[in-house]
């Protein structure tokens, strides 16, 4: 399912970097928290890091990957988006959180 290989590789690439993401779906919705562990509720979201997210955010919209502007809606997938879609999504995640999120970037 195109959903779970976005949000697994977002997801993977975050973990491997040394932050702490979480994420889910349900079919062609998904989201994306930099928070520990899983969020079940609103409760749990207000404990995420939103600073990261709109740096994450900003990157990504650089790598030409539109995301939903916060943490706190929900991105969409359809029937258009391919298998190469997802790739490309995910190794611009990976560059991005890279370069977005490491310690010396800056947070403008």
């Amino acid at each position: 399912m195109i959903s779970s290989e976005l949000v697994n590789g977002i997801i993977d690439a975050g973990k491997k970097a040394g932050h702490e993401i979480s994420g889910g779906y349900i079919r062609g919705m998904f989201g994306f928290f930099f928070a520990e562990g899983p969020v079940y509720n609103f409760e749990d979201a207000k404990k995420s890091d939103t600073a990261k997210f709109a740096r994450f955010h900003r990157g990504m919209l650089e790598e030409g990957v539109y995301l939903a502007p916060s943490q706190f809606e929900a991105g969409f997938t359809s029937l258009a988006h391919t298998t190469e879609d997802i790739e490309k999504t995910v190794e611009a995640a990976k560059k991005d959180i890279y370069v977005s999120l490491h310690p010396e970037a800056p947070v403008a």
